[in-house]
């Protein structure tokens, strides 16, 4: 991030800080690299200084705590089994690729993801709206999940 910085107009970097702790006002926030980084005092901090979304790049980034805080303090939350899925997702398709023994453009594999990405949206989304509440994408997110692992139990005679 910090070589990021150096070459953005209106990027900053506050070495060895949290920047939701430093800044006046953010739009939305992107922890991606620790776990548990958003914890219930940065949770709060986001909701003071104006965070419209959270979204998780990384494994659990958020303590359960906090995550309570942005959904009391209307922040649309993006939990990591969704918001992180890109990674997962790419490394499907570079399987695809080579299962078939062929090559796709980085404009198809981008065309790729950012369909899957939406599919992904739009089933937690869903999933929220039809059994939850609409606006709660951690719900639709576990309950979109909890489906899929059901229905393949089923289908595996499993259940």
């Amino acid at each position: 991030m910090s070589e990021y910085a150096k070459k953005s107009k209106t990027a900053t970097y506050h070495e060895g800080k949290r920047p939701w702790c430093v800044v006046e006002e953010i739009d939305l926030a992107f922890p991606c690299a620790t776990q548990n980084e958003v914890d219930d005092v940065a949770a709060k901090e986001l909701v003071k200084r104006g965070c419209k979304g959270l979204f998780e790049g990384a494994n659990m980034p958020s303590t359960p705590e906090a995550v309570e805080i942005l959904e009391s303090g209307n922040i649309v939350f993006g939990p990591a089994k969704a918001a992180n899925a890109g990674g997962v997702a790419v490394s499907g398709l570079e399987m695809a690729q080579n299962a078939q023994m062929v090559s796709w453009s980085a404009e198809c594999v981008e065309g790729k993801l950012n369909d899957i990405m939406k599919d992904i949206y739009s089933q937690c989304a869903e999933c929220a709206k039809q059994y939850w509440e609409p606006e709660n994408l951690k719900a639709g997110a576990n309950i979109a999940a909890f489906l899929k692992v059901a229905a393949a139990l089923r289908e595996q005679g499993a259940v």
